[in-house]
């Protein structure tokens, strides 16, 4: 297995580690980003403790500018990866939190939607450059998948899946359902359809008001007309609202590969499969990742589920072009926040915008 990294963050690092812990023989790693020296250190550490537990993994590392679309299609075409890890953003989502409470609690009800160009910009120019190769490499993201997915399939550009997300409510979720009925957590099958909105949400106990659906089934019998969903995700906070939940989508990513390499029975929920809005419960199959529907439910119900998350996230349309429209209620907290407004935004602006967007940001932070 010949694994790419695209940029080592305080998410990236921690799939690399999980990854290198349980390294196989024979793989290979290539960790590609632009401070070369805080890569060559992090790989080492991460080398030096697998062999800490007898595992010894081919680690390299190498300039990249994943912006440089030409520079990032020879680092791919040299190194031949099977699979691309990325979750590389121009602005963090956890920057926020830096800011006092008074910004914070203003601007985090912007949600996700209005940043979206500082994370579609880095994986918009990823996909131009694994095109540009003409390999076959899959290519996963953490970066925003439940929006930045659908409007790169506008374009067929879209990555395989994204990770994290809506994987992150479902060990805690099904943990809480065990104890509910008093039932082992293997007999318990979790069927979630929702955007990250949802999953934001129920950093605080609800959905937020959004749409969602849920089958919860035990032994194969649908069991979701016993629960008392409110109080089941009125316990998730204790484990979704602190920032080392990155663990956990290190943890799905990793996952995610092992469905997608090994072919594993289970079902995985990830964001953005397909290129599709929002997040979806899918199993590998031979066409790929196929979602997983309960029955009675149809796939145009899941993505017009998605999509009405995607709305209060902040998206309001995208075009067939990938010309992005956002929700004016949304952008118009980083008007009076940041200064920067952004009604519709074409895939030529992307980069210009996230790049303004993090000026603004900086420059609001360095004021706070």
């Amino acid at each position: 297995m010949r694994l790419l990294f695209v940029g080592l963050g305080n998410l990236g690092s921690q799939i690399f580690d999980l990854f290198a812990l349980r390294a196989k023989a024979g793989d290979q790693v290539l960790i590609a980003g632009r401070n070369l020296d805080y890569l060559r250190e992090r790989a080492n550490w991460t080398a030096s403790a697998a062999l800490q537990l007898s595992t010894s993994i081919k680690v390299a590392t190498t300039f990249m500018d994943v912006l440089n679309i030409d520079q990032t299609a020879q680092t791919i075409s040299s190194f031949k990866p099977d699979m691309i890890f990325s979750s590389v953003s121009l602005l963090p989502s956890a920057s926020i939190s830096q800011l006092p409470p008074p910004l914070f609690d203003k601007l985090v009800k912007a949600n996700g939607g209005p940043w979206l160009p500082t994370t579609l910009a880095p994986v918009h120019k990823l996909m131009r450059a694994v095109q540009q190769t003409g390999l076959k490499t899959i290519v996963l993201n953490g970066g925003t998948p439940d929006n930045s997915h659908e409007v790169l399939q506008k374009i067929g550009l879209a990555p395989a899946s994204g990770f994290g997300n809506i994987a992150l409510v479902i060990p805690p979720l099904k943990k809480a359902i065990a104890e509910y009925i008093q039932r082992p957590l293997e007999q318990i099958e979790i069927l979630f359809f929702a955007h990250a909105y949802v999953v934001q949400s129920l950093r605080r106990g609800t959905v937020g008001g959004a749409p969602f659906h849920i089958t919860i089934s035990v032994n194969g019998e649908d069991v979701t007309a016993q629960l008392d969903l409110p109080s089941l995700f009125s316990d998730l906070p204790l484990t979704l609202e602190h920032e080392y939940t990155q663990l956990a989508t290190a943890a799905s990513a990793v996952g995610l590969l092992d469905m997608l390499t090994v072919g594993t029975p289970s079902v995985m929920h990830v964001p953005g499969p397909d290129g599709l809005p929002g997040g979806y419960p899918v199993r590998m199959s031979e066409r790929g990742l196929e979602i997983v529907l309960p029955q009675g439910f149809t796939r145009e119900e899941a993505i017009r589920i998605n999509q009405e998350g995607q709305r209060l996230d902040g998206v309001e349309r995208i075009d067939d072009d990938g010309t992005v429209h956002f929700v004016e209620r949304n952008m118009a907290i980083l008007k009076e926040t940041l200064g920067y407004e952004c009604l519709s935004m074409t895939l030529a602006e992307v980069e210009e915008r996230a790049k303004e967007l993090h000026v603004r940001f900086l420059a609001l932070a360095s004021k706070s």
